[in-house]
């Protein structure tokens, strides 16, 4: 009899390896830091260098200078904000929007290639608890 727990104490370290493996690489220039910065600009547009501070839990001046390294390179723009004048929001440039592309893709490729190394059998019961896993995500996302 499988028990929640325990496959949540089997599964647990095993997602966290898989991606902290999939963030290893600097992968078109960036870092896994930076990839996450561009990643956290992407879904939030307009977001405030305070506020990816708040949220990676660094000073302001730490995530001033990371989003400035960012902005030297091309990946991000600042804008006042349309709500509030005072406010810079970032967003990514097309340069920015293409190396997350690029990231994306190196990691899916890579990630591919270690399923390829399983049997058929395997690689079905990794789809449908990807499948699942999924669905708890969501399920999460719609209380919240």
């Amino acid at each position: 009899q499988l028990d929640a727990m325990a496959v949540a104490d089997r599964l647990r370290p095993t997602l966290l390896r898989l991606g902290n493996e999939l963030r290893r690489e600097k992968i078109a220039g960036v870092s896994p830091q930076q990839v996450g910065l561009l990643v956290a600009i992407k879904y939030a547009p307009g977001v405030t260098v305070g506020e990816l501070a708040a949220g990676e839990r660094v000073s302001t001046a730490a995530m001033s200078k990371r989003v400035s390294r960012l902005e030297r390179d091309g990946l991000v723009a600042r804008a006042k904000s349309e709500a509030d004048r005072r406010c810079i929001g970032l967003t990514l440039t097309e340069d920015g929007q293409r190396t997350l592309r690029r990231v994306r893709s190196r990691r899916t490729a890579w990630l591919a290639s270690r399923l390829g190394a399983l049997t058929p059998a395997e690689l079905a019961a990794v789809g449908a608890a990807a499948e699942s896993l999924a669905q708890l995500v969501e399920r999460d996302k719609v209380r919240a």
